[in-house]
């Protein structure tokens, strides 16, 4: 099919909204469960982007009482009308800087939403909550559904951390987490990659901006270090969220032979990354199968259909992905940056 333009697409679908949301839309749930919310067009026709734009704030409300939304039935078929929703529903679209996982670019700011292989689960977690900023809103695509798994299981990470023990919770809270990622060795991304850089200095600096202590090597290797807190509260809702990379960057959540093949290359400290509490000592392995089994309890996982959009608020709900087969074409886009500092005032009474 011809690539449209966002400009296209807008000339095209322009029109007045003349009737409520509510006689547009149907909202439900899947099995009952209230994460993804779902909503479908009532009838054949309604254009997703345009409805949006009428409709921000109605989209909002949701997505801060249930986490997530599934926009399903309205026939998304392309990167540009995915863009256009985006777009209609955001302030600002994000570039993926400080990478951790492989992406491509697809056009503008939308990537491919993971290039791991498709043998390896991912586990759940918050899109760059180990960043100084991160997106608010994270939203993905279904192109093509795989042929047999590859779904993008969800987690209220509200719930992951009502679930956790308050003194658990609490030793986060003091300590925080230590982010430890090493760069250029023979495992794991390359420096320049990550920071999208050939450029020395333009790293350093980036560091420097983004409060993270850096440490060249030989044989051009980079580690760094950054210490960010482990929980957030919900500029609106004012709801507590487990909010880090803790268990997903941590070496005891890898698969038990990538971790034997990287443990016998590697000392732990030169891991491609790892975590630790914020002092550096190092998490209690009880600790750490408490936080799996946490984010295990609340996972929601759902087939992908084509055309599918999903919404994530990105400070309530973390996002995973399951080993698939066949063919599977899955994009995102991020969007509405917020940064530790932002959110800072608001935590300072602790949870």
């Amino acid at each position: 099919m011809q690539r449209r333009t966002l400009k296209d697409l807008r000339l095209g679908q322009r029109r007045a909204v003349s009737v409520s949301a509510a006689d547009l839309i149907v909202t439900e749930y899947l099995n009952g469960v209230a994460l993804p919310l779902v909503i479908r067009p009532s009838s054949e026709g309604l254009n997703l982007a345009v409805w949006a734009a009428h409709n921000r704030d109605l989209i909002d409300d949701h997505l801060a009482k249930h986490g997530g939304i599934l926009f399903r039935g309205f026939k998304v078929e392309d990167v540009s009308e995915f863009e256009w929703f985006i777009s209609s529903v955001s302030s600002q679209m994000l570039e993926y800087k400080e990478r951790s996982s492989p992406r491509s670019q697809v056009s503008g700011r939308i990537y491919t939403s993971t290039e791991y292989s498709a043998s390896q689960s991912i586990f759940p977690h918050n899109e760059n909550s180990y960043q100084l900023h991160w997106p608010t809103k994270i939203f993905f695509l279904c192109l093509m559904p795989a042929g047999e798994g590859g779904e993008t299981p969800i987690v209220d990470t509200r719930k992951v951390f009502q679930r956790l023990a308050p003194e658990l919770r609490e030793r986060f809270i003091r300590k925080q987490v230590k982010y430890v990622r090493n760069f250029g060795a023979e495992f794991g991304l390359r420096w320049s990659f990550v920071f999208q850089t050939t450029d020395k200095h333009a790293v350093e600096e980036y560091c420097r901006q983004n409060e993270i202590r850096c440490e060249w090597r030989a044989g051009d290797q980079l580690r760094t270090e950054a210490i960010r807190p482990a929980v957030v509260r919900h500029p609106r809702t004012g709801e507590w969220s487990w909010f880090n990379h803790a268990t997903f960057f941590h070496c005891s959540t890898l698969d038990p032979l990538m971790r034997e093949a990287l443990l016998s290359a590697l000392d732990e400290e030169n891991l491609p990354n790892n975590t630790y509490y914020g002092d550096g000592t190092l998490i209690e392995p009880e600790v750490l199968d408490e936080l799996r089994a946490a984010y295990r309890a609340e996972t929601v996982s759902f087939p992908w259909q084509a055309g599918d959009v999903l919404m994530l608020d990105n400070l309530l709900v973390a996002h995973s992905r399951t080993a698939y087969t066949g063919a599977r074409k899955v994009v995102v886009g991020m969007a509405d940056p917020l940064s530790w500092h932002d959110v800072q005032q608001s935590m300072v009474s602790g949870a």
